[in-house]
């Protein structure tokens, strides 16, 4: 049995403490909020990110950070990518001791173009953590927080310490792969985010199943050009972090992004779909870092440059798509093979 502290009370980080109780696992889940600290440990219930679900009695909840993080034997990361910095600052001024550092954030760094670990790694002292895992894959937290089955994979330069995190999650509902591919699994789960507001954009311009499938499969392109480009492994990309999380974020009325899309298809302004949702639409910030990152690497990303021009240049949803079609005459296998060359797995 291990004290893990869930930092962030969300639907997932919810969902995540779910299971980790369910594992015999003691957990505390830390929320800005006292009136939601209080509804979690007095009524075992989250009633605005997981409304009917009652928790197991294993999860307490707490608003003071350092009780959360006292003897604790690793620390789970569930809180918005734009929030990350601002809270590991706290965590490195409360913990007084070394353990496992696990996130399920799925974004990058605007303006640094930093992954979640990445981030960890340059807040957290080497002498405060063990290791960084990332958590990720295809996981909706209100299927998982009804304890469906669901299948995830966890990753990180430290084959151990995924073993570690592996053990941890795994359950009879919730299988866990590894995966040393860090890079991939977290440049996957990022931009999924943006493929998924386009697919969005395209039930709610009313374009039907050929033209999301078109668009979940070219997105996947655009992903494993830039991920090979940063040092993902392109296997990876067809896998449950890669392909698996794309299909279920770009398909389920659960996606908060796909929600988001759908809402500018129909001719919303994005303003008011943010302010409406009241949750964190992870894609659009994302879209902001991976145009501009595609843009210094020199990857060709043409739906997430148009995706990008929807949100923050105000283009017409319908425009970016006949521009999309109107593109000039390709090859598919060349156009996939492309960013393969001169990498040092296209030989193996």
């Amino acid at each position: 049995m291990k004290k893990i502290t869930v930092v962030g009370a969300g639907s997932w980080g919810t969902a995540l403490s779910m299971v980790l109780a369910d594992n015999g696992n003691f957990v505390s889940l830390w929320s800005h909020r006292e009136d939601q600290a209080d509804e979690i440990r007095n009524k075992h219930i989250n009633s605005k990110y997981l409304p009917g679900i009652i928790l197991p009695a294993g999860v307490k909840g707490t608003s003071s950070l350092a009780e959360a993080l006292e003897d604790s034997d690793a620390v789970l990361l569930v809180v918005p990518a734009k929030s990350m910095r601002e809270v590991l600052g706290k965590i490195k001024g409360l913990l007084k001791h070394p353990v496992l550092f696990i996130h399920g954030v799925k974004g990058i760094e605007p303006g640094t173009f930093k992954r979640m670990s990445e981030i960890i790694k340059e807040e957290i002292p080497p002498e405060l953590r063990k290791a960084v895992v990332v958590l990720s894959g295809p996981s909706h937290a209100e299927e998982v927080s009804l304890r469906h089955p669901t299948t995830v994979a966890v990753a990180s330069e430290d084959n151990g310490a995924a073993k570690e995190a592996q053990d941890i999650f795994f359950n009879h509902y919730f299988r866990v792969y590894t995966n040393e591919d860090i890079i991939g699994v977290e440049i996957g789960g990022a931009l999924k985010n943006i493929i998924a507001l386009g697919a969005g954009i395209s039930d709610g311009l009313g374009y039907g199943d050929n033209a999301k499938a078109a668009l979940i499969t070219r997105g996947l392109a655009e992903i494993s050009r830039l991920g090979t480009k940063l040092g993902a492994h392109p296997l990876t990309f067809i896998g449950l972090t890669g392909m698996g999380d794309l299909i279920v974020t770009c398909t389920s009325v659960h996606s908060r992004n796909w929600r988001a899309g759908n809402m500018l298809g129909k001719g919303q302004n994005l303003r008011d779909i943010l302010a409406r949702m009241g949750m964190v639409v992870e894609g659009v910030r994302t879209a902001e870092a991976a145009f501009a990152l595609s843009q210094k690497e020199k990857v060709e990303m043409p739906i997430t440059e148009a995706i990008y021009r929807v949100l923050f240049e105000e283009k017409l949803p319908k425009d970016a798509v006949d521009e999309l079609m109107g593109r000039d005459k390709k090859d598919e296998i060349a156009a996939l093979t492309e960013s393969l060359q001169d990498k040092k797995w296209s030989e193996s």
